[in-house]
């Protein structure tokens, strides 16, 4: 195998496999990236046996050939390069990787592709197309909700559906950790088939938005009972889907909070903000204070340090005193956008609502902490 390529093709690519690999290293050759040389085109492919990643870049090919080469130390090394480079590499028997680059000399063990799993790209599922900024904002407003508690493991990836709502087809992501809920859905023109729901892993989700925040284009999306796969520009991605039953999140979503304040969204996040420097992990709940055009929120830790502010506002609904986890808070603040956000409470002990006019789709629903 021989090819050139300039370093700053070979690198993104690289970065976009690099968080695929397998950091356990349950097997040896899963630390490494499969290198594939033909046709003027490099393909290079990593897995972790769950998520599996294959993008083909353009290249000269002098010689055509195969290996695997270690991610983590290719990586490094054309990290490090000049980013202006022209790369060549080279490798006669698959054993041993050479490569060349603005005088630098680096000889790599190699371990051969024929040790390397064979990752199924087999397509037999639903097919959909989607704007790749619609799918990146719908994972964007709902990942901080996944949760990390591996003993429900149902939990630990977003929920992903298209179902049919006054005959226009709807997409809709949901996350929750039992403590928040993040759901987002989003109406499309095109004609759609039915998806029942499947549950795309924590993991996957990290690495796709990254992989859409680079891409403008349409992507398509092939889903079936146990996998899904991506079809980004050059890269393939693939990956198994959660094999669990997401809760009923609709039954989640309160509909009779009929108390509702409406708040500056930066005055309310600078304000939690400043309460909760009390706050720690062992006490980390800020009380809301509702009262006739004032909300008052205030803290006190384990050693009895305390914090407390007032915001001036509208409101005229019931005196409500409730607490909240202050990270929760601020989470779901952050990811809301407009200048005022509406948030709708029953009464002391049960969940709220937070919501922005100008994105009536997007809600966020957060459960109480006793206070």
């Amino acid at each position: 195998m021989k090819f050139k390529i300039t370093r700053s093709n070979l690198f993104k690519s690289l970065s976009h496999l690099q968080g695929i690999v397998d950091k356990k290293n349950s097997l040896p050759i899963l630390a490494n990236i499969s290198i594939e040389a033909k046709n003027n085109k490099l393909t290079l492919s990593s897995t972790d046996m769950d998520i599996s990643i294959i993008e083909q870049i353009s290249c000269n090919v002098l010689e055509d050939g195969s290996t695997t080469i270690n991610s983590q130390m290719f990586y490094d090394i054309v990290r490090k390069v000049d980013d202006n480079s022209e790369i060549e590499i080279i490798s006669n028997n698959g054993k041993l990787l050479t490569l060349r680059a603005s005088g630098s000399r680096f000889s790599l063990a190699c371990l051969p592709k024929e040790d390397y799993p064979i990752i199924d790209q087999e397509n037999s599922g639903i097919n959909i197309k989607l704007k790749s900024e619609i799918l990146f904002k719908l994972i964007d407003k709902t990942k901080f909700a996944i949760s990390n508690e591996e003993t429900r493991y149902f939990l630990n990836g977003l929920y992903f559906n298209v179902n049919t709502e006054d005959d226009k087809n709807t997409v809709t992501l949901v996350g929750t950790d039992g403590h928040r809920l993040a759901k987002f859905s989003h109406q499309i023109n095109d004609k759609l088939d039915k998806i029942s729901g499947v549950i795309i892993p924590k993991k996957t989700i990290y690495e796709l938005s990254k992989l859409l925040s680079e891409n403008n284009d349409d992507i398509d999306i092939s889903i079936s009972s146990n996998k899904i796969i991506f079809y980004i520009g050059n890269i393939t991605f693939i990956s198994k889907l959660i094999d669990g039953s997401f809760p009923d999140y609709k039954r989640v979503i309160p509909k009779d909070n009929l108390n509702t304040l409406n708040i500056n969204r930066e005055k309310l996040l600078s304000a939690v903000d400043r309460v909760s420097t009390i706050a720690n992990e062992k006490s980390p709940v800020i009380k809301f204070k509702l009262l006739e055009n004032i909300l008052n929120l205030n803290t006190i830790n384990n050693e009895s340090s305390s914090a407390s502010e007032d915001i001036n506002i509208n409101y005229n609904g019931d005196e409500i005193e409730i607490g909240f986890n202050a990270k929760y808070i601020m989470d779901i603040v952050n990811n809301l956008e407009d200048e005022e956000i509406s948030i709708n409470l029953k009464d002391n002990s049960s969940p709220i609502t937070a919501r922005e006019k100008s994105n009536s789709s997007l809600v966020y629903v957060l459960m109480p902490m006793r206070v």
